[in-house]
């Protein structure tokens, strides 16, 4: 019995694949983004922003705790193959408390995403204001400041390489995200997992 993590850089799917897993596997969802905003009335992004990153650690540490509990005490999960799935925030490679807690008894399954495809999403979603600021972006491109959408690619770049470097060492598995259909890279996925797992 094994709950399925799902990990990666912000944008390369792991809310809508693990959905979409946790329907097809018919085990419970959870999202730890999500955990934390019901926990503490804050985003992940407004406690790192606004109390720091040692509070954003801690949140994300109870999320995951709770996670936990929730699959332990429940006897039908207990029964499945797979107990659950659980999308992670793109920081969870970072917090190695939370990832202990996560490790008894789950699968670590790394999504990964081209560079390319995750600056895409980053720089389409990004706002420039009037004055040249530039809102809507991930937290830690956000503090740099960047003045321009080159700037922000290139810290993008940088955080990237470090990022793939860090979900590549602590996967079980690693899945490849394509510019394809949902339902596509779910089956690449799955398959992925099966294989895995069996």
């Amino acid at each position: 019995m094994k709950a399925i993590v799902l990990m990666g850089i912000k944008h390369c799917g792991k809310s809508t694949q693990g959905k979409l897993l946790a329907k097809k596997y018919n085990v419970p969802f959870y999202d730890t983004d999500e955990i934390m905003l019901k926990q503490t009335g804050k985003t992940p992004r407004e406690i790192l922003t606004v109390l720091g990153n040692d509070a954003f650690l801690n949140a994300e540490k109870k999320a995951c705790e709770f996670i936990s509990t929730e699959i332990a005490s429940s006897k039908k999960i207990q029964t499945k193959e797979i107990s659950a799935v659980i999308a992670t925030g793109g920081g969870i490679c970072c917090n190695s408390e939370a990832l202990a807690i996560l490790k008894k008894f789950s699968t670590f399954v790394f999504l990964f995403a081209e560079e390319c495809l995750a600056s895409e999403r980053i720089v389409r979603e990004a706002k420039i204001s009037s004055d040249g600021t530039i809102t809507d972006l991930p937290a830690y491109i956000a503090k740099k400041s960047p003045h321009s959408i080159s700037e922000v690619q290139a810290i993008f770049h940088s955080f990237y390489v470090e990022r793939y470097s860090l979900y590549s060492s602590l996967a079980d598995i690693t899945v490849q995200m394509m510019d394809s259909p949902k339902k596509d890279n779910l089956e690449r996925i799955d398959s992925a997992i099966s294989v895995a797992l069996n």
